[in-house]
């Protein structure tokens, strides 16, 4: 099978360089020119004041930065500019830190600007992905609330309140829904499928005093305190 590309050389690979500017820190990267083949291209930090231009000048109508293009950069539509068309920023690989994903967001989104980006955060429908992006909805909007005094103000709202798996009504669900898996109440899997399947034993120990997989909120968001034991209905 052919080996996967990354998300940027995708890009690359699909609308061409010609079209795509590239602010990143890697120093050299494999481009594909008329013919089709492979050709390896250096870059240096002139470089990326170089594709930095073509955007905001309209040469290039598609921008890909990371961390290290995200520091004291500014990819809005100025009102000083030519491309003063509104960004649509797709968020993708936000990483774990929520002060950076802000920071990342704020080069699109600042004063003197023809008109706001719109945010499309990208995910897919692995349920892993799921679980991470839940992670980085629940730390904006905790640092919106330290920042500002209150909450939905650091995600900007690009998340919904179902996207927080971490929060207390998702506590309270996935409690419930152990409870049903525990009485074989749920109809599309039973306990023995489910520890077959997942790997985790959730019978209950010798003494019966707690799970065999004790803290189960590490890898599902659930309580990490206190008894996990499912209650019976």
């Amino acid at each position: 099978m052919p080996p996967i590309p990354t998300a940027l050389d995708a890009l690359l690979e699909h609308y061409g360089v010609t079209a795509v500017a590239e602010v990143t820190g890697r120093s050299k990267r494999l481009v594909r020119d008329g013919s089709g083949q492979q050709r390896l291209e250096s870059r240096s930090p002139r470089t990326n004041l170089a594709e930095t231009s073509a955007f905001m000048t309209g040469a290039k109508r598609i921008l890909v930065f990371s961390d290290a293009g995200g520091t004291g950069r500014s990819y809005h539509a100025s009102l000083d500019v030519k491309n003063q068309q509104r960004r649509v920023h797709f968020l993708l690989e936000p990483g774990w830190r929520a002060d950076r994903a802000i920071q990342g967001l704020g080069r699109t989104h600042r004063t003197h600007q023809a008109c706001p980006p719109l945010f499309r955060p990208v995910t897919t429908d692995c349920k892993g992905e799921a679980r991470f992006t839940s992670t980085i909805a629940r730390r904006l909007d905790a640092l919106g609330a330290l920042t500002r005094g209150q909450r939905q103000t650091g995600g900007q709202g690009m998340f919904d309140a179902s996207d927080n798996l971490e929060s207390i009504y998702a506590k309270h669900a996935l409690h419930d829904w152990y409870c049903l898996l525990a009485t074989g109440k749920l109809k599309s899997t039973s306990l023995q499928e489910f520890e077959t399947i997942s790997g985790l034993e959730l019978g209950y120990s010798r003494d019966n005093r707690a799970l065999r997989s004790s803290d189960l909120g590490r890898w599902a968001g659930g309580p990490r305190h206190g008894d996990p034991r499912p209650r019976s209905q």
